[in-house]
């Protein structure tokens, strides 16, 4: 029988994984040991300023381990996910070209979802069509936003969170736009394939109430580190709002409206906690649905498990290789 030829695209690792669940301790601990280098996949660390509240690596990691698309907008800015599947790919491109492995880590699974399957050509963004929505939130809220999202694109409804304004408000701006349902013309697009092979990694406790007891530990060390005067610090430019992206993301909200005395210290501190499990939850919800990935728990060693699963590739495509040969996992 004759041997099926090899495949000549070059590897890249998805390292995914909710909030709070180890994903750059063993990131980093990936580039001491093969020839990586980190594409962030991360909608809140693209922000200039957004330093604390997003975890985001200090300036001496990131001198000794550069992340591509960290720090790469202003806060007033928008970011969707069919730029985040260009500016990804050109990092990888750019990257394998070199003889290096593309190590792409983070929590926001729908930019992982756009680079794989490639996106639907959705309506642009219209100003005019989300200050009526955004209008209409302020009157109606946003649980009366999603009720009606229900009945237009049920698909999207059960997918959206009633706490995720941002994504009622682009499936409403779809569906008012061109006159479908987001989740139908997403179904009936056609996917771009992916010149890369992957290995999918999923970072996350088996435990729920670890990964519970991390996130407040974090948001509250958050706190303390000074994520109250980052946000007002922001908020003293004056050219930011509460209804741009930046400004609604997870601790961002909640420090905002404490700083605008919608709520007290006690109550914005469990909200922001409480805002943190269920993004957590949702990036649970989505991995579950990721096929061919491996999950990586905390035991009994997470960067040993990694290169086990690459060892586990290099013997099949190279036989006698072994995990030190990690510089031709990708054909170098």
């Amino acid at each position: 029988m004759t041997k099926p030829a090899s495949d000549p695209r070059p590897w890249a690792i998805l390292l995914m994984g909710p909030t709070a669940s180890g994903k750059t301790d063993l990131a980093l601990q990936l580039v001491e040991r093969l020839p990586c280098e980190i594409i962030s996949v991360d909608s809140a660390m693209i922000y200039r300023g957004l330093d604390i509240g997003t975890a985001k690596p200090g300036p001496e990691i990131l001198a000794r381990t550069p992340h591509r698309l960290i720090d790469i907008l202003d806060p007033t800015e928008s970011y969707s996910a069919a730029r985040f599947r260009e500016d990804a790919l050109a990092a990888m491109h750019e990257i394998s070209t070199r003889g290096r492995i593309p190590l792409l880590i983070g929590g926001t699974m729908l930019y992982f979802r756009a680079l794989q399957q490639g996106l639907a050509r959705l309506p642009s963004a219209d100003a005019e069509v989300r200050a009526a929505l955004d209008a209409e939130a302020k009157r109606l809220g946003w649980a009366a936003m999603h009720a009606r999202l229900a009945k237009l694109d049920p698909d999207a409804a059960a997918r959206i969170h009633p706490n995720d304004p941002q994504r009622i408000q682009r499936a409403l701006e779809v569906q008012a736009l061109s006159g479908r349902a987001m989740s139908d013309l997403i179904r009936n697009a056609r996917h771009e394939a992916l010149p890369f092979r992957l290995l999918k990694l999923a970072r996350a406790p088996s435990d729920r109430a670890i990964l519970n007891a991390r996130i407040e530990r974090r948001f509250r060390g958050m706190l303390e580190l000074g994520l109250v005067d980052e946000v007002s610090q922001l908020w003293a430019r004056g050219d930011l709002t509460p209804d741009l992206p930046s400004m609604r993301c997870v601790g961002y909200r909640q420090v905002l409206n404490y700083l605008r005395g919608e709520s007290t210290w006690d109550d914005m501190v469990q909200r922001g906690i409480i805002a943190t499990r269920q993004l957590a939850k949702r990036q649970l919800t989505w991995l579950r649905a990721e096929p061919d990935c491996h999950w990586i728990d905390d035991e009994p060693d997470p960067l040993a498990a990694v290169l086990e699963l690459i060892a586990f590739k290099l013997k099949d495509e190279h036989p006698g290789s072994g995990a030190a040969a990690g510089s031709r996992w990708n054909g170098t």
